[in-house]
């Protein structure tokens, strides 16, 4: 596996919108619920978690596509329409979930945790090292994210 390299920047498909990441990833996840099977045409989507102080569209302006809520918008190339991420949550609690695809190198990038098993297409699987058959519960994610971490300080 290749090793992340900061600052990691991307595109959508068009190039129309770029993004920026400035600090490591908080966790890395496959989703299997419908919804992003929907979202991605694909079995399930990935996403790398990382706090809101740490992505900037330095690009382009990306608009709400999908979920619409006050806690979780799928944000997408106006021209390409590329799933790029979603925002959840605001302030210091608040994350963004980008789709590791749009990163110039997504190469390092493997799914910790895979979700909404559930629901999942029955010849999709993942190496994610922990399933849940819908999301963690809340009280999970802070262990979660300290193995993920620790993992990755390993690993580089």
């Amino acid at each position: 596996m290749n090793m992340l390299t900061l600052p990691m920047t991307g595109h959508c498909r068009c190039g129309q919108v770029e993004v920026r990441v400035t600090a490591p990833p908080l966790l890395t996840g496959a989703c299997h619920c419908t919804g992003c099977q929907r979202m991605s045409s694909s079995a399930f989507s990935l996403s790398v978690a990382i706090s809101h102080d740490s992505f900037e569209v330095t690009k382009g302006e990306p608009v709400i596509g999908g979920m619409h809520g006050d806690e979780a918008r799928h944000f997408h190339c106006p021209h390409c329409k590329s799933w790029m991420f979603t925002r959840i949550g605001s302030g210091a609690n608040g994350f963004v979930n980008l789709r590791p695809t749009m990163l110039e190198d997504a190469s390092w990038f493997v799914p910790f945790i895979e979700s909404y098993t559930s629901e999942k297409l029955p010849w999709a699987t993942t190496p994610a090292q922990h399933s849940y058959k819908e999301f963690p519960p809340m009280e999970a994610y802070l262990a979660l994210m300290a193995e993920y971490g620790k993992q990755q300080g390993e690993d580089h």
